[in-house]
């Protein structure tokens, strides 16, 4: 746990910042569109349909802050995906269970961070944020390996140890707008649900140049044996990760350990979103006709309820 004064600390820093000034608030984009990846379907999912899915949860955490919603089906072409790139504003690599290095979904990862990575060197900006299994993407993509390792962190609901000196930009650049208190809660209750197997170890993290030199990292926590990476960020590109689910506590009603509906968590899991939708908010792509769009939306296809007991209460399936 960070100590007192690591926290206060932290909550001092958040009061300095700055609000955006109106010449560049006129320059955003109100519109947002986030293409969201969709995965291989579970192995035993009896409600499945065609080859793919979205957990709704992902969507409805992206729309309560104001965006609109792309699914990136897994079985298009590159030139589709190129497009679809230059047509979105941001993207989210949601949580699941596949393969991060064989996978279809581990393939159109890497072609949508390297045009990323290509857009944002061309000062083009294009922000991508990972959850869970988006966060061990990220950093196999980073590395060109896994580093990952096993951790009892299924299931279980976890406060956020703070690095000494950094603070997330979700909370320093909201500063006015994040609350003291959430900020304190999140680093002092069981508030962050966390459904992993496998962690990136701080330890793997510090002794590869690559990630150390593409990720700071922001907060910890530990299974009690290891101490492994929960938030981090790039150094200089925006791209932003969390092991623990953001998305969950309003959106995903399991009765199991972990799981947390408490007023700071379902605040929590807004200010994150809120804080990636403004970000998507800084990036002009736009689709080349309202037709083009509007046959692109999640609003054309419809989630299944596949029930109360189900890690998802809802998915979208594709072909």
């Amino acid at each position: 746990m960070s100590s007192p004064v690591a926290v206060l600390a932290v909550l001092a820093a958040c009061l300095c910042g700055v609000p955006l000034p109106v010449a560049c608030r006129d320059h955003l984009n109100y519109r947002p569109i986030i293409g969201v990846l969709a995965q291989e379907n579970i192995v035993g999912d009896p409600h499945a349909q065609g080859s793919s899915y979205i957990a709704a949860s992902y969507v409805k955490y992206l729309e309560s802050a104001g965006a609109r919603v792309v699914p990136i089906r897994i079985n298009r072409t590159d030139e589709e995906y190129e497009n679809i790139f230059n047509s979105i504003n941001g993207l989210l690599l949601p949580g699941g269970g596949v393969d991060l290095q064989t996978s279809r979904f581990s393939c159109l990862s890497k072609i949508f961070y390297d045009l990323a990575i290509k857009t944002n060197d061309a000062s083009d900006y294009f922000p991508i944020w990972g959850t869970c299994q988006g966060l061990q993407q990220m950093t196999v993509l980073s590395s060109n390996k896994s580093l990952l390792t096993l951790t009892e962190t299924k299931a279980v609901a976890l406060p956020l140890t703070f690095t000494p000196g950094q603070r997330p930009h979700w909370v320093s650049a909201f500063s006015k707008a994040f609350p003291r208190d959430l900020l304190l809660s999140l680093s002092e209750d069981n508030i962050t649900t966390n459904f992993h197997s496998w962690s990136l170890s701080l330890q793997n993290y510090s002794r590869n140049a690559k990630l150390k030199h593409f990720y700071k990292v922001l907060t910890t926590n530990t299974d009690g044996r290891r101490e492994f990476i929960s938030t981090m960020e790039a150094n200089h590109y925006p791209f932003y990760a969390v092991q623990w689910h953001p998305e969950k506590s309003p959106f995903e009603w399991v009765d199991k350990p972990g799981m947390v509906h408490s007023a700071a968590s379902v605040r929590a899991s807004f200010y994150t979103a809120h804080f990636f939708v403004s970000e998507a908010m800084k990036n002009h792509h736009k689709f080349s006709s309202a037709s083009e769009e509007e046959r692109a939306l999640i609003y054309n296809y419809s989630p299944v309820f596949t029930g109360l007991d189900g890690i998802f209460l809802q998915k979208y399936y594709f072909d």
